[in-house]
């Protein structure tokens, strides 16, 4: 698609985030810079049928009282909106020309297990409880909360959801026909989900290790991550802060399995041209990579082929991580978090790394940023990658903003972002 607005970039004024590690973007900055893990005994539901116990669960204590009456994902969703839309000025959120773009694959399951586990227990169920039972609960609870009048959008592609949505979130603002858009997503943890990464082994039963030589598998989380996107001339009109331009997405299917990746990362490698010659860049741009790295053995192979068919000898030195070794994999929200953690590097200049005690596994040929977080240029281009069951690759570009205006620079230290106007 030919970028006819190329010259009134997308621009992120604003994020927000709620993860196992708090229910801020600060708290999850401050925890994954510090190598902290979000990871404990899931207390959601019963786990003694299960092979694993361990999960990144979010400790809605710390949840705005105000969403008290939402499922767990709306809540997710709605606070995580709240603070990234919290300097948008109430007349253009209420417009009628800001959408909002959510991924989720879940919705709130959650909350329909429990409904329907009281019903087979002849007890009485509260029907208020599966309000936002549809997957495009969070998109819709978003838009309802913040009167939101443009098109409410909900992707479910697994795990690529987010990006999807941050990528269809792009070409609105690119086409006009929205001013303001959020985009991200939201899931909560559930059984079913839970019981089904079982079944397949999928899930590690230890604290995952994304491409590490020890690598067994993914650990489930759940939270939402949130952006504001706008386009430039109106974010510098208004006098926003800009934290990181959003310049392109790509997306492909493998076309291969429903729940393998492709073993040589065709798909991948498709979906990273297309957001690179999207954007105009060659992969000589990229400063550095958030990848999927869920920590099974199939995914992190076939994403290193990929690295390895873009960047060719450069994947030795160009520094990549796997926030997912510290939230978990937050599923249909993945994309969000994990662009909202891209945006966090490019502001302060510093890529968190994997966490993990042992050795990345050499095989795999890549520089994976391992035991504290690395120092980065000073500006960056930084790619976001998901890879889904189905086959479903997507893919979105970040980089540094562009300095002209009072209100658009980056963070002067590699300090958390307490006191950005972003929080």
């Amino acid at each position: 698609m030919s970028r006819s607005l190329q010259d009134d970039p997308v621009v992120v004024t604003g994020i927000g985030a709620v993860s196992s590690l708090g229910a801020t973007a600060e708290s999850l900055w401050q925890g994954v810079t510090a190598g902290t893990r979000g990871i404990g005994e899931l207390s959601l539901f019963e786990t003694a049928s299960h092979r694993t116990k361990l999960a990144a669960q979010v400790d809605t204590n710390a949840l705005p009282q105000q969403f008290a009456h939402m499922s767990r994902a709306d809540r997710f969703g709605c606070t995580a909106t709240a603070a990234a839309a919290q300097n948008v000025p109430k007349d253009l959120l209420q417009s009628g020309r800001t959408g909002v773009f959510f991924g989720s694959s879940t919705g709130a399951l959650f909350e329909g297990e429990r409904f329907l586990h009281k019903l087979l227990n002849n007890e009485e169920g509260d029907l208020h409880s599966i309000v936002g039972l549809q997957n495009d609960g969070p998109g819709n609870a978003v838009a309802k909360q913040f009167r939101c009048g443009g098109p409410v959008i909900t992707y479910s592609t697994a795990c690529t959801s987010a990006n999807v949505a941050i990528g269809a979130a792009l070409d609105a603002l690119h086409s006009g026909e929205v001013d303001v858009a959020i985009a991200g997503g939201a899931d909560e943890l559930c059984e079913i989900t839970y019981a089904g990464f079982n079944s397949l082994r999928a899930i590690d039963s230890d604290p995952t290790r994304p491409f590490r030589k020890d690598r067994k598998g993914l650990l489930m989380g759940e939270g939402a991550g949130v952006l504001v996107l706008e386009r430039r001339s109106q974010a510098i009109a208004r006098g926003a802060t800009v934290l990181a331009e959003l310049v392109s997405a790509g997306r492909s299917c493998d076309a291969n399995h429903v729940s393998a990746p492709d073993p040589e990362g065709r798909g991948a490698v498709a979906a990273i041209n297309q957001a690179l010659q999207e954007g105009g860049l060659s992969p000589d741009d990229i400063t550095f990579v958030n990848a999927h790295g869920t920590g099974t053995p199939h995914n992190d192979v076939s994403e290193s082929k990929a690295m390895n068919a873009v960047f060719g000898d450069r994947a030795k030195s160009l520094p990549i991580t796997s926030t997912k070794s510290m939230v978990g994999h937050l599923l249909g929200a993945a994309g969000g978090i994990e662009a909202v953690l891209t945006v966090l590097s490019i502001q302060h200049r510093l890529l968190p790394a994997t966490a993990g005690d042992t050795p990345s596994d050499p095989e795999l040929g890549l520089d994976v940023v391992l035991h504290e977080a690395r120092a980065l240029p000073t500006s960056n281009v930084g790619i976001s990658t998901n890879l889904a069951f189905g086959g479903n690759n997507a893919v979105i570009v970040l980089r540094s903003p562009r300095h002209s205006s009072p209100g658009d620079r980056a963070p002067e230290d590699n300090r958390s972002p307490e006191g950005q106007r972003s929080q």
